[in-house]
Parts: structure tokens; C-alpha cells; sequence
């Protein structure tokens, strides 16, 4: 292919794209069902508290909906559940992981890594870590939802995004994170955290949009 021919291609290839930009829009996707709408209990849990975020932290994170509340057990122990959801129109923010956060508001990350929860017979994809400030241990078990997949790392997350957002115009997601207080069991936590996981997501996958 001589000079001129490859100077076409390039300019129609970088036209094509600049016009894909042009054109390109994502879809606001709703809810299945309102947030507000989220069972205070089930099962052995009932929920004690419920937390708005400042003004200054919806405008960072500006998700379309959300969640923080704190459910007790049976046996009293506490649990607190994060739940946000962005819609994937121009005026929504995205999903901020805890990895890059919780570091820059003075947590330390003592332990995390990757692991598959069977549910019912499906697999979770989620992050199981321990962070600290001062002598205060919480144990995080977090994860993004896409279109129903399960995602347990940052960079399928971005991967997921632009291939929803190309193929489909959707760049709707959401972030999932339950706390549990590490009283020096961090085991015994993690039971704790695994056993609010699998009463409730069934019920978070009522929410979210397939």
C-alpha cells in the first residue's frame, strides 16, 4: 500500500471515529425497583440505622441511587450494607473501589484478595480485605455488578464499561460493599459478612437491572 492510500485509510478510520463520538450516547437504564423499597428485615436481620452521604460526597460520586444502612443479626452482631447504582446517563458519576479511596482517607489495607461465593448454586465474584485507621480493623467484602456479572477488579470493571457503553449504549453499574467490625476474629467476621451475602442477594438482584 503506497503513502496516499495508507493516509485514506487513516483519515477515514480516524473520521469513522471521530464521528462515532459525535453521534455516540448511552442510554439511561432505571431500576428494577426503587432502593427505597429495600427490605428493613429479613431472615434473622433487621435493619438499625439508615445514613445519608453529605452533599460534598453525592457531588463526587453522583450516583443515581443509593443505600448505606446497618443491619443487626440474630446474635446482635452489625453489619453495615452499601448499595449505589448508576444509571449510565450523561449526569451520572461511576463507581469509586474502595482500593483507591479508603488509602487516600487514611485506611490501610492489611489484607485483600479475590474470591468466588457460591449462592444458591452462582458464583459471586467479590473482594474479601481487611483495612485499618487507628485501632479500628473492618472487614470489607465488596464487588461490581454489570448487567447482572459479577466483577471483582478494577480493570474488568473499565473493560466491562466500554464494552457495554460500544455494543450496547449502556454503561450502567453498581457497587456493593458490605462492613463487618473485626474484633480480632477477622474469620469469624467474614462468616458473619458471608451469611448477609447470601440472604441478601437474591434480594439485591430484585433491584438491579439485568
Amino acid at each position: 500500500m503506497n503513502l496516499r492510500k495508507r493516509f485514506i485509510v487513516l483519515f477515514l478510520l480516524l473520521a469513522g471515529a471521530f464521528g462515532y463520538l459525535q453521534l455516540h450516547e448511552d442510554i439511561e437504564v432505571p431500576l428494577a425497583r426503587p432502593f427505597h423499597e429495600f427490605p428493613v428485615s429479613l431472615a434473622d436481620w433487621r435493619m438499625v440505622g439508615q445514613a445519608n452521604l453529605s452533599a460534598d460526597v453525592l457531588n463526587i460520586l453522583k450516583p443515581t441511587d443509593y443505600l448505606s444502612r446497618r443491619y443487626v443479626g440474630s446474635d446482635g452482631r452489625a453489619v453495615d450494607f452499601y448499595l449505589s447504582y448508576f444509571d449510565g446517563g450523561k449526569d451520572t458519576g461511576g463507581i469509586h473501589s474502595p482500593k483507591h479511596c479508603l488509602p487516600g482517607s487514611g485506611w490501610t489495607e492489611f489484607s485483600s484478595r479475590r474470591i468466588t461465593l457460591d449462592v444458591d448454586g452462582q458464583g459471586v465474584n467479590l473482594v474479601k480485605a481487611v483495612y485499618g485507621i487507628g485501632n479500628t480493623r473492618e472487614l470489607l467484602l465488596y464487588w461490581f455488578d454489570i448487567r447482572g456479572q459479577t466483577l471483582s477488579d478494577e480493570y474488568s470493571l473499565k473493560f466491562m464499561e466500554i464494552v457495554g457503553s460500544a455494543l450496547h449504549r449502556r454503561r450502567d453499574e453498581s457497587f456493593i460493599r458490605i462492613s463487618v467490625p473485626v474484633d480480632g476474629d477477622a474469620e469469624r467476621a467474614f462468616e458473619h459478612g458471608v451469611t448477609f451475602i447470601r440472604d441478601f442477594y437474591p434480594v439485591i438482584r430484585e433491584f438491579l437491572p439485568s
